[in-house]
């Protein structure tokens, strides 16, 4: 949970808060145990005292689609409907089962198109996520999607040179969204089912340790005495595929711009290795983001982490926080 404010000077957080879940009440995205995340919603609203009750939040996973469609150019009154139908030919479920939105897009060069950036969400999806926001306390004013809310807070403290190609990625606990941006504009949006989790997993199986043990080692909270660079080399090859993944996708697709940047935040920076080692496995060269780069805060509030121990699993959250309802 994050809470800013918002000042002539700039953003600034008021507060924070993180909590821990057990590792089955979400899983790749979807909530098993409802009530404990309920509860643990509103107990980090009473211990850090956050006093708004009207909250943005985002969602991601296998239920969202994002994607960059070109039609035929209309008026945007017109295109409502045309969206509609276009996005039944992109979208893999029932359209009558999803909530849509779009955005057009700067006009190509082409007289006749118009690029649209199309999202579609499962209605059964967004209703229980909202159903669970109320039965906190809250008051959903803002759905989000994850991957925006991690570029809102990147093009805040980013300047980013015309025509530069971004990959921004979170590294959450079961999901890790990658979205590759140009111009602001995203490119190509994809969640991959992959988090800290795995990892902690991995090296559960592989060291024989326990969970708590195991969640330490991943969090770089304790020296270990074994190999964790061959379970985060493992693991790490399939987050670093989903990348090569992505990019090739917007190369087949007609987007024929190389890589230039990858900027990595959430809570998985943390993972000793994780960092270096995608950094060998690309080309283009990877920076850990910082998000609080141009927000204002008050050192104190961490604690006695460093913010930039606690910052990169914010990302979301700030990003969140900054959004506007009458945003488009």
């Amino acid at each position: 949970i994050v809470e800013i404010e918002q000042r002539r000077e700039g953003s600034r957080i008021v507060k924070y808060g993180v909590a821990d879940l057990a590792p089955e009440a979400i899983v790749e995205g979807e909530i098993m145990d409802r009530q404990l995340v309920v509860e643990t919603i509103q107990n980090l609203f009473e211990s850090r005292e956050v006093r708004p009750r009207h909250v943005n939040t985002g969602v991601s996973g296998r239920g969202v689609i994002v994607k960059k469609i070109t039609m035929e150019k209309l008026p945007v009154g017109e295109a409502r409907e045309a969206v509609h139908w276009e996005a039944e030919q992109h979208v893999p479920y029932d359209i009558n089962d999803v909530c849509l939105d779009f955005q057009i897009l700067e006009q190509n060069a082409d007289p006749k198109q118009m690029e649209v950036l199309l999202v579609a969400a499962k209605r059964e999806m967004l209703a229980a996520h909202a159903d669970l926001i109320r039965d906190a306390g809250l008051t959903p004013l803002v759905i989000d999607v994850g991957a925006f809310a991690v570029q809102n807070i990147m093009t805040l403290n980013y300047d980013f040179a015309p025509d530069e190609v971004v990959a921004m990625i979170n590294v959450g606990s079961e999901i890790t969204t990658i979205n590759i941006v140009k111009n602001s504009v995203p490119l190509y949006t994809q969640d991959l089912s992959l988090g800290g989790t795995n990892f902690v997993e991995a090296v559960q199986k592989n060291f024989n340790l326990s969970q708590s043990e195991a969640e330490a080692a991943v969090r770089g909270e304790e020296e270990v005495q074994f190999d964790l660079d061959q379970v985060v080399r493992q693991v790490g090859e399939d987050l670093a595929v989903g990348i090569e993944r992505s990019v090739l996708y917007l190369q087949t697709s007609g987007e024929n711009d190389q890589l230039n940047r990858i900027l990595i935040t959430g809570g998985g920076v943390r993972i000793p290795g994780l960092v270096p080692f995608l950094t060998q496995r690309h080309e283009a060269p990877v920076e850990v983001a910082d998000p609080l780069r141009r927000v204002q805060f008050d050192p104190s509030l961490f604690g006695s982490h460093r913010p930039d121990e606690v910052s990169p699993a914010l990302s979301v959250g700030l990003g969140l926080a900054l959004r506007k309802a009458d945003d488009r």
